[in-house]
Formats: structure tokens, C-alpha cells, sequence
């Protein structure tokens, strides 16, 4: 005869009347509907602290002041970001479906991919969408929700990046679009992107909203190869362009709808190279009427990281960006940013770096290349320490 056992929870309900040992042995006997619908359910995520200590004066004034997910955390010891993710992925049925929610808290998630109308907070959903898997040709994916622009060498999660401080180019990006994409893979080399979002600014169910009455939508599609195996050491590099159109102005009162339309366009490239551990990137970012001000901005950046053990890496990273002289600008305005990162892991599931980064406005009149302000300081320097605990 078997025996039958019961968890603390059953015996508890038991105890009270409220459930029979005799219901719950035949429950035991077959997984529940609710057991099986988890089954393949996987909780993820990261914690991510830093310290930055400002090795020039006037930090606030500065170009510093505009890194991306950097104000305020000058000169002492911060909490970053936690990040949970749930998810179900895709089985290996021909029509298959699975879900992901990525959740932010913490001072990094405060303005990021606020929803339309609500009041900002240390909590944020970054991404909250369902795939479906159709099976037309090498199979056709869909994403609608919530979820990443697929524009950039560069994402929000840092510890996915070289470098803990984020991009120049990265600022320059929309982040997430609420909408519909697909995504084909013609075969091992070549896959294709394409989608429709309702806008290409921040915000869950963010609207265009001038005019009312008409269909105003953000549209977006890329291309990516992978160098195959006959390459050589250059097999697995990967080239990657993409574009992106839609309104970043969604209040606008211009008597033109796409007078708050942007254009991104973006190129990239990860390269490996003769010498196994040594890696290479190139990023290049056009925003054409940037942030619905009549400016385009250009952002380019050259990356390379040398791995040279296990848990021993170095990282740099240099950029160069120019803004065209607009309504924010008395001058056209130019700037340079070098960051060398060294990464040593040395506690399990813990990704532990040290960052030095230096910010040069070379304009020669005060402006302001990117909205928010880069001051009057002309340079930055910062020291940056990033741990990040992963699950």
C-alpha cells in the first residue's frame, strides 16, 4: 500500500475541518491545473548597488550631471535597481505561447516607462508581454505588450553591458514601446524584425494625442546577420541596423501631427577578432528632429573588451556626439566620453566592478545638447564601484 504524505499547509487545513486528508491524498495523486500552468514558470532577476565618488568640482554643472540613471548618486553609496522577472517561455509545440514580466524597483526605475497618467515611483514596469509562436516557414514570433526598443548596443539592464555608466547613445534611444512585433528568422545568418507601436516615447498605453480623431502610430524594423562558421574567428560576429518612426511629443499643439515625430536610426556592429579573448563593438546613433525640437543629434561609439580570465575582464568604451544648433542650443555643440571598466568576479552569482569615466563638452558657447542640460562645466571625471547580485 502507498503511503502517503502531506505537507504542513495540508495537515494546518486539515486540523481546521477544512479540507479531508482523503480529498488531498487523491489531489497528491495528479499535479492540479494551476501546479501544471507553473511548472514551467521561472523567476529571475538582480540586485544592483554602486558608489560613485566625483573627481571634479561642480559635478551638477557638468556633463556628468546628464549620464543616463547617474543624478544625484554623486559622492556616495547607492541602491540601483532590483529587477524580477517572471516568465513562461515558449514550448516546442508548433503554436506555442508564453509570457514575460520584467518589474523594476528602486531609484532607477522612477521616470522610466511611467504609464500614460500615473504619478512617478520607485516602481516601474519595464517590460509585460505575451509571445505567441506561429509556424509559417522557419517559424514567425510575436510579442504584443510591453517591451524593449530593439534599437542599441546598449540596454537598461547594466550589468548586460561592458561598462556599469550608460551610453551617450543609449540616452539618445526610446526605450520601450507598448505594441506588436514579429520576429523571423530566414535561416542560421539572417533574421528580420519589424512592428507597430503607438508611440516611440515612454509610457504603457501612451497615446499621440494631437489630433484626437486621427490614426497616429510609431513603426519600427531592423535587420540582423551572424557570420557562420566558415569565417573563421571572425564566425559569430554579428552587424545589426535598424530604424525607427513615431511621436516622442504626445502633447503637442502644433497644428502638424508630425511635428512631434522623431526618426532613430541605428547601426551596430560586435566583432571578434584573431585573438580569442579580445572583443570589438562600433555603435553609430542618428535621432533626426530629436525630442520634437527641430535638432538631429549623432552619437558614434567604439567599444572593446578583453577577457582575460574567467573572472578577470577589462572593458572601454569611446564616444563622440554632435548636435546640430536648435531651439535648446545657442551653438552648435559637440562631446567626448572615454570609460575603461574593470570587472573582477569573485563571489558566486556577483558581478563586481570598478569604473573611471571622463565627460568633455568641447562646444565653445553654452547650449545644451541633450534635453536636460549639460551646464557650464566643460569636464567631468567620476570613479564609479558597480556590485550586482544576480538570481
Amino acid at each position: 500500500m502507498k503511503q502517503m504524505t502531506f505537507n504542513r499547509w495540508t495537515l494546518a487545513l486539515a486540523t481546521g475541518g477544512l479540507v479531508s486528508l482523503t480529498s488531498a491524498a487523491r489531489a497528491d495523486e495528479k499535479p492540479s491545473e494551476v501546479q501544471t500552468a507553473l511548472s514551467n514558470t521561472t523567476i529571475s532577476g538582480y540586485v544592483s548597488t554602486s558608489a560613485n565618488v566625483a573627481l571634479t568640482g561642480n559635478y551638477d554643472n557638468s556633463p556628468a550631471a546628464s549620464i543616463p540613471f547617474q543624478a544625484g548618486k554623486e559622492n556616495g553609496f547607492n541602491l540601483d535597481v532590483v529587477k524580477l522577472v517572471i516568465a513562461r517561455p515558449e514550448d516546442t509545440n508548433t503554436w506555442s505561447a508564453g509570457y514575460e514580466v520584467d518589474l523594476l524597483f528602486g531609484p532607477d526605475a522612477v521616470n522610466y516607462n511611467t504609464t500614460a497618467g500615473a504619478a512617478k515611483s520607485d516602481y516601474a514596469i519595464k517590460q509585460a508581454f505575451i509571445t505567441l509562436s506561429t509556424p509559417i516557414g522557419n517559424g514567425l514570433d510575436w510579442k504584443i505588450g510591453v517591451f524593449d526598443s530593439p534599437l542599441g548596443y546598449e540596454v537598461f539592464d547594466t550589468g548586460s553591458n561592458p561598462n556599469y555608466t550608460h551610453s551617450w547613445g543609449y540616452f539618445l534611444e526610446p526605450t520601450e514601446l507598448t505594441g506588436l512585433q514579429g520576429t523571423y528568422k530566414v535561416n542560421d545568418e539572417w533574421s528580420v524584425n519589424a512592428g507597430i507601436a503607438n508611440t516611440s516615447a515612454a509610457g504603457i498605453d501612451q497615446r499621440n494625442t494631437y489630433p484626437e480623431d486621427v490614426w497616429h502610430k510609431a513603426y519600427f524594423g531592423d535587420i540582423t546577420y551572424t557570420a557562420p562558421s566558415s569565417w573563421g574567428w571572425a564566425a559569430g560576429s554579428t552587424v545589426f541596423a535598424g530604424v525607427l518612426y513615431g511621436s516622442v511629443d504626445t502633447d503637442s499643439t502644433s497644428p502638424l501631427p508630425q511635428a512631434g515625430n522623431q526618426v532613430n536610426y541605428y547601426g551596430g556592429l560586435t566583432l571578434n577578432t584573431p585573438w580569442k579573448p579580445l572583443t570589438g563593438g562600433v555603435a553609430f546613433d542618428y535621432a533626426q528632429n530629436y525630442a520634437a525640437l527641430g535638432e538631429n543629434v549623432m552619437v558614434f561609439g567604439l567599444y572593446g573588451t578583453y577577457k582575460a580570465t574567467d573572472k578577470l575582464s577589462f572593458s572601454a568604451r569611446g564616444e563622440y556626439a554632435e548636435g546640430d544648433s536648435g531651439s535648446l542650443d545657442t551653438g552648435s555643440q559637440n562631446l567626448v566620453e572615454l570609460t575603461g571598466t574593470v570587472e573582477y568576479d569573485l563571489w558566486a552569482n556577483v558581478q563586481s566592478r570598478v569604473e573611471v569615466r571622463w565627460d568633455q563638452d568641447l562646444s565653445t558657447s553654452s547650449g545644451d545638447l541633450f534635453a536636460g542640460g549639460l551646464g557650464t562645466e566643460r569636464d567631468a571625471v567620476g570613479l564609479y564601484a558597480n556590485i550586482i547580485y544576480k538570481f
